[in-house]
């Protein structure tokens, strides 16, 4: 394993509950990985072993080389951390505080006024960096995290729910900054909003109940629905039993799903394999002289995946490659 982040084997109990069960991983600079999961299957515990604010019950986790649980000065001197709910001093003006994380950083002199200084324009902390940072609004107050977090330009960055209590704006905002430090850093995106991770993420991994079940690119990942590239289309039921037979002869569809109704009717053509069937369907209806009211090809999105994974009973399914550990 060659990434700045290598975490093996993680594993963590509290009592008889199983938190987090041999999790292994392996990000490499220029990566974005979004690490997402239901509430209670470990991501927080994840991330905060990996950045060594709690110790595993076994397994390591190295920074750019270093094993974080023997050397933690020297690999936190690498990482950049922001955790579940941002916590700061209330009393500090965001300025005062993002000046104390540069002096136990060790970032002093000249460096210092220009570390803080970037920070806050990247976060666009600009209005507020003068107001104690218990005034400020939750949206601001990550913002004050985040900027804690990329102070001292680290190569790595883990980030527990960054655009959480962000307005619209500020997500995408956000979500720039992370794709424009990305080639230079590896970054671990928490996060429940999936949307956030086709916006920056370039690989996703899912834990449930303490264990990776499935990983890789958000494509890969929807590429594995039993749906995606389905056609599904309404016609005339007077149609329906000559397009239903049509499809089910048709190269390359597994199954034809169909409801039909008084005057209209909906099928679906469930491709072998997550192929593109759409060209064949469409040859298909113009051959068999049916002309659908509607026609459209589904993909599916990181929400099916997701449901699918983490409801299933077995914890697994095969929507990816499941690295357990």
């Amino acid at each position: 394993m060659t990434g700045l982040i290598v975490i093996d084997r993680l594993s963590k109990r509290f009592g008889n509950l199983v938190a987090v069960d041999e999790i292994s991983l392996d990000v490499p600079k220029g990566e974005v990985l979004g690490f997402l999961g239901p509430n209670g299957a470990g991501k927080s515990t994840t991330m905060k072993m990996a950045c060594g604010f709690l110790a595993p019950d076994h397994g390591s986790t190295q920074i750019c080389g270093i094993d974080i649980a023997k050397n933690p000065r020297a690999a936190k001197r690498h990482l950049g951390y922001l955790p579940e709910g941002a916590p700061a001093y209330g009393e500090m003006t965001a300025r005062a505080f993002l000046s104390f994380v540069a002096e136990v950083r060790g970032v002093g002199g000249s460096a210092r006024r220009t570390a803080i200084d970037s920070a806050i324009e990247r976060t666009g902390l600009q209005s507020v960096v003068d107001q104690s940072v218990e005034t400020l609004s939750k949206g601001f107050k990550r913002r004050v995290g985040l900027a804690q977090a990329i102070l001292h330009d680290p190569d790595v960055l883990i980030l527990d729910e960054p655009t959480d209590g962000l307005d619209p704006n500020q997500k995408h905002e956000v979500r720039k900054l992370i794709k424009k430090m990305a080639p230079e850093k590896a970054i671990v995106v928490s996060t429940h909003i999936l949307e956030e991770v086709d916006a920056v993420c370039t690989r996703a991994v899912i834990i449930d109940k303490g264990r990776i079940v499935a990983d890789g690119t958000s494509r890969e990942l929807k590429l594995k629905l039993p749906y995606h590239n389905a056609v599904s289309l309404r016609i005339a039921t007077d149609d329906f039993e000559k397009t239903k037979a049509a499809l089910e002869a048709l190269k390359g569809v597994v199954k034809v799903e169909a409801r039909r109704g008084k005057k209209t009717s909906h099928l679906r053509a469930m491709p072998n394999g997550g192929r593109s069937i759409a060209t064949a369907v469409a040859q298909c209806l113009t051959n068999a002289a049916v002309h659908p009211d509607e026609l459209f090809v589904e993909h599916g999105s990181l929400d099916d995946v997701f449901h699918q994974i983490t409801t299933s009973e077995t914890g697994k399914t095969t929507t990816g490659e499941t690295t357990n550990g």
